[in-house]
């Protein structure tokens, strides 16, 4: 880990994700966050620094599926709502939906286009790893499209070998570690 693993929540995340090798294809090293998740200390370390980067959402995304997780906490820390940014086909329609590019394939994202306003809403988007920034960009090119402003995102980790934090122009990133 770098620099970034000096606050108590970097430690903590250091200290209990879990690395699997070539996994879910070969070459890709994968973090395991559920042994954080499942630390009572450390889930709360870690939801409490992801809030700190949303002081100004009124409303969080957490993506499928362990944003899904994290953007719960997040948004509980907040006293807002949290939005389910989806993987395709998990959503009923109408669906709003966005293609984009994994460092190991393709894949779509979907948020419902019934019963959700967005226009105006400021929108903290959380994941657990930023990589290649492709699904973090696709979300918050999504909330966009459908009327939101995309305050900033916060992830858990990132892998700065794969230059995620490059293609993200939507205002702040906060990532509480980081590893090559």
């Amino acid at each position: 880990m770098s620099d970034a693993a000096v606050s108590p929540a970097g430690l903590a995340v250091e200290r209990l994700t879990r690395w699997a090798d070539d996994f879910p294809t070969p070459g890709v090293r994968f973090a395991d966050l559920t042994p954080v998740f499942a630390d009572a200390e450390g889930l709360r370390l870690v939801i409490d620094a992801l809030a700190e980067a949303g002081r100004d959402a009124d409303v969080v995304a957490g993506i499928d599926a362990r944003g899904f997780l994290l953007g719960a906490g997040v948004a509980l820390a907040l006293d807002t709502g949290v939005i389910a940014v989806r993987k395709a086909g998990k959503l009923p329609p109408p669906v709003h939906r966005q293609s984009y590019a994994l460092e190991y394939g393709t894949a779509e994202l979907e948020i419902s286009a019934d019963g959700i306003a967005l226009a105006g809403r400021r929108v903290l988007v959380v994941d657990d790893v930023l990589a290649t920034g492709g699904t973090l960009e696709a979300a918050a090119e999504l909330l966009t499209r459908c009327g939101a402003e995309v305050v900033g995102a916060a992830v858990v980790l990132e892998v700065e070998a794969l230059g995620g934090r490059t293609r993200w122009n939507h205002g702040p990133l906060t990532a509480l570690g980081s590893v090559q």
